[in-house]
């Protein structure tokens, strides 16, 4: 069985771009049409610069494979993003990324994305004694920092997400859940209306500095520019002139039903609010706008569907919810996450007016839109201070491949269990 997303079937925004077959010159040219390619040339064009956008196709990597739950922050606690970064550094990451779910809710009210959004909040889930103390941490240190969120105990847990199988969770009502491709999608149609060129079916192939001017080659054209963007994370592939981005490489896979009845869901999610819990072995679980019911987990599931990884899911959906017995799993695909060692997003500065942004860890739809808005200011003002976090001049991470696959080997250990 090969994988079959549902972001491609159930998407509503399904608009397509041509091929970069020409010579052309822009003020900024981006590589990767993912949250934070698609918000760069959005804000770019906003502001008048002249930007053109290629890639494979628009949503192809980890943004059209998302969970799709819009929250704020990192998958970091605060205090440790503080402690990593220094104090200053860290309270200026955290308190720009507490924003993120705002401002992808006011783009797609904005630009009317129709990607299912539903701002009904998201609850991180305790799944034992020791979960349930990590969120107790996580809720004193977020709401000390102004976030507004509601600490559930087991029975409050149980009554909003209707299992008994959690201690507890965190309610956070400013997040919520979208249909991850269809936003993508839209982020590029806003972009294009605004006039961005948006070429699909055009990778970059080779990338070099001469004359104060970036030149980007594709199969079949050519880009210059004065400013440039790397926004493909987990997915770049090989391009002559610029090194790869260094990363762990982590695989996460869904499934989903097809739409159930009321009377199946019967007190499951009913305000459908994104579920994750905390478990090393993560997964998450949520409904879509027709109440498809969508189980996820770290995991590889290959071109053809692992077995290991798809009998874990159906077992996973019964134990939280036992009503879902014999609901059929009809839909599988998984993607790739860009991990680093520090779960900090990195800003690569590549050589003068060039930028590449990578490494969200798993949560790229609020720091990847967030980031992609905020280098195109820091383009126009000239000044890195604008950005959230501070522009590294190495990128050194090591053993991300060996990394990953002791992850994956670790991952098919706990779904074998």
């Amino acid at each position: 069985m090969l994988q079959n997303n549902l972001w491609e079937n159930s998407s509503k925004e399904n608009i397509g771009f041509e091929q970069l077959k020409d010579s052309v010159v822009s003020d900024l040219t981006i590589v990767g049409g993912g949250y934070t390619g698609c918000s760069a040339a959005l804000s770019a064009a906003e502001n008048g610069l002249s930007v053109t956008l290629i890639d494979k196709k628009i949503g192809f990597g980890g943004s059209g494979r998302n969970v799709g739950l819009v929250n704020s922050g990192l998958w970091l606690p605060p205090k440790k993003v503080e402690s990593i970064l220094g104090k200053d550094s860290g309270i200026k990451l955290n308190k720009a990324l507490s924003k993120a779910p705002d401002l992808v809710f006011e783009l797609i009210d904005k630009y009317k994305i129709n990607c299912s959004a539903n701002r009904n909040g998201t609850l991180h889930c305790a799944h034992s004694q020791k979960g349930f103390k990590d969120i107790q941490d996580r809720y004193q240190q977020l709401t000390e920092r102004g976030a507004e969120l509601e600490l559930l105990d087991q029975k409050e847990a149980e009554k909003r997400i209707g299992s008994s199988k959690f201690h507890g969770a965190l309610l956070n009502k400013k997040a919520g859940t979208i249909n991850p491709l269809s936003y993508c999608r839209g982020l590029a149609r806003a972009a294009q209306s605004k006039g961005a060129n948006i070429f699909e079916a055009s990778l970059a192939t080779k990338i070099k500095r001469k004359d104060n001017f970036w030149e980007i080659q594709t199969e079949s054209g050519s880009i210059q520019s004065k400013m440039l963007l790397i926004a493909t994370n987990a997915y770049q592939q090989n391009i002559k002139g610029i090194d790869p981005s260094k990363y762990t490489p982590v695989y996460y896979f869904q499934a989903a039903t097809k739409p159930l009845s009321k009377d199946s869901l019967e007190g499951i999610l009913t305000n459908k609010e994104g579920c994750w819990d905390t478990a090393t072995v993560m997964s998450s679980f949520r409904l879509d706008d027709e109440n498809r019911f969508i189980i996820g987990g770290i995991g590889n599931l290959g071109p053809n569907i692992s077995k290991i990884h798809s009998s874990w899911a159906k077992r996973k959906t019964q134990s939280i919810f036992p009503s879902l017995k014999n609901i059929s799993l009809d839909y599988f695909w998984g993607g790739q996450i860009a991990m680093t060692d520090d779960h900090i997003p990195k800003i690569y500065k590549i050589g003068q007016g060039a930028y590449s942004i990578f490494g969200y860890s798993g949560r790229g739809i609020g720091p990847g839109t967030y980031l992609g808005k905020s280098i195109i200011e820091s383009f126009l003002t000239g000044s890195e201070e604008s950005l959230p976090i501070k522009p590294t001049h190495s990128n050194n991470e090591m053993f991300g491949k060996l990394k990953g696959n002791f992850i994956e080997f670790g991952a098919k250990l706990n779904h074998l269990a």
